[in-house]
């Protein structure tokens, strides 16, 4: 199994500390950032416009995603505690941040850039799209040094391990939140198990199929907006099943939020596709 360490973090001064995961996100836009913008460039397109949009699109993005974490994943902590919503640092939702993705889209071509005709957006946004998985990778690596997304518990030979009592106190924390603390086994039989950790598989999942399958794909032209709708139809499913290896997320139904919103984004994708093929198809 894979060795349980606590997040890194570099103490600058007073209440300040960098932690792994900042750090890491950051890498990941500033990489997503230049990969699209020299992307642009490749594709005959307007640099200076999809930084614009990008703009809109990650601002929108971090806002949103944080949002919706708090509000569907954990809406009983913000009835209580308010001024969770602030702290657009912490908990942050992928689909949340898709949606926001999305709004900052939206905003930008219905107020910042009205006269790019409809071809030339879906052309910007495959540019994105493509380059996503990419990025998505390496922000995967912030949440596996956070270990943010843990699982129920297991013997999995990728899980982390539970032999340190570091690793068995930060699990059990996170079953007493969820009120399952009876289903944990005492210490000793604890110690010769694991804990799923969603974001290391989703890092396993992005960067071992889904990086290599777009350079693939990308040997050869594609219509414009086919990255749009690859990303969330390969994407959603190995997202919607790991769900359910979650512990402390709201569930309605049996379902998480991010499962629901799995599937409203993979029905999406479908229907743009088939949208996308019919007008192609007229031409």
């Amino acid at each position: 199994m894979i060795p349980y360490f606590p997040q890194p973090g570099y103490h600058l001064f007073g209440p300040f500390t960098v932690h792994a995961f900042g750090a890491i996100v950051a890498v990941a836009v500033i990489v997503g950032w230049r990969s699209v913008v020299a992307r642009t460039r490749a594709k005959g397109l307007d640099p200076e416009l999809v930084q614009d949009l990008m703009s809109y699109v990650i601002l929108s993005g971090f806002v949103v995603a944080h949002l919706y974490s708090v509000l569907a994943y954990f809406p009983r902590e913000a009835m209580e505690h308010p001024l969770l919503l602030l702290k657009f640092w912490e908990d942050i939702s992928s689909f949340g941040g898709f949606a926001g993705g999305l709004l900052g889209l939206w905003l930008f071509f219905r107020f910042k850039a009205r006269n790019v005709d409809a071809a030339s957006r879906l052309r910007y946004l495959d540019v994105i799209a493509y380059v996503f998985p990419f990025a998505w990778a390496i922000g995967r690596i912030a949440c596996t040094v956070a270990h943010d997304h843990p699982g129920t518990l297991t013997t999995f030979p990728l899980g982390i391990s539970l032999a340190s009592p570091e690793a068995q106190s930060y699990i059990a924390s996170f079953y007493l939140e969820a009120g399952r603390w009876a289903e944990l086994p005492p210490p000793a039989e604890l110690a010769k198990m694991a804990f799923h950790d969603l974001g290391w598989y989703e890092f396993l999942y992005v960067a071992c199929l889904m990086v290599p399958a777009f350079l693939l794909l990308d040997r050869k032209p594609r219509p414009p907006a086919f990255f749009l709708v690859a990303f969330p139809l390969l994407y959603v499913p190995a997202r919607f099943f790991l769900d359910f290896l979650r512990i402390r997320d709201a569930r309605y139904f049996g379902l998480t939020p991010g499962q629901f919103a799995g599937i409203a984004v993979f029905l999406a994708a479908v229907l743009f596709m088939i949208r996308i093929s019919r007008s192609n198809g007229r031409e």
